[in-house]
């Protein structure tokens, strides 16, 4: 199966074209946040002032991940405090959604909603870390290594999980 090479950001139209286990290349720029930060983010979409911020979330991805000197691997997306932020982030731009698990289907339901995607990465912090060329702190610095972080990757390999109201979880 070919994989398909996606560069983000991405466009609405590059979203609704994928389908369920699509493999997928990663690459440009992405955002990572885990269950500190991303209700964080999802409260400043809500109350206007991610408008203030230099965060723009348009196209975007989000890696449910913490950044540690030992590298980044997915963390498990439907934690609460992750899961319950999809929608408010999809709305806000973000395309696609990239971490480890099932979710519910009142969440599929909310990403079709949002023409945004969910894919699932290996833990392969090895894998990961030898493709990721930049990365820099970009919100919450008081949170560690679960503060708001972008990278700019090349080729992170995943699989479209959930896409058009599909799941490969059903």
């Amino acid at each position: 199966m070919m994989k398909k090479k996606l560069v983000f950001p991405i466009s609405r139209e590059e979203t609704d074209q994928l389908k369920i286990r699509d493999q997928v290349l990663i690459s440009g720029r992405i955002f990572c946040g885990r269950d500190a930060v991303l209700p964080k983010i999802a409260a400043m979409i809500e109350d206007g002032t991610i408008k203030e911020s230099h965060l723009n979330l348009e196209g975007g991805l989000i890696f449910h991940t913490a950044v540690s000197q030992a590298g980044v691997g997915p963390t498990s997306s439907n934690k609460y405090e992750i899961e319950s932020t999809m929608e408010t982030l999809s709305k806000a731009g973000i395309r696609m959604h990239l971490g480890k698990g099932a979710l519910k289907a009142e969440t599929v339901a909310k990403l079709e909603e949002q023409h945004a995607v969910y894919a699932v990465i290996p833990p392969v912090t090895a894998l990961l870390n030898s493709r990721t060329k930049a990365k820099k702190l970009t919100a919450f610095p008081e949170l560690g290594m679960e503060a708001f972080y972008e990278l700019e990757v090349e080729d992170y390999p995943a699989v479209i999980a959930i896409a058009g109201g599909e799941s490969i979880y059903d």
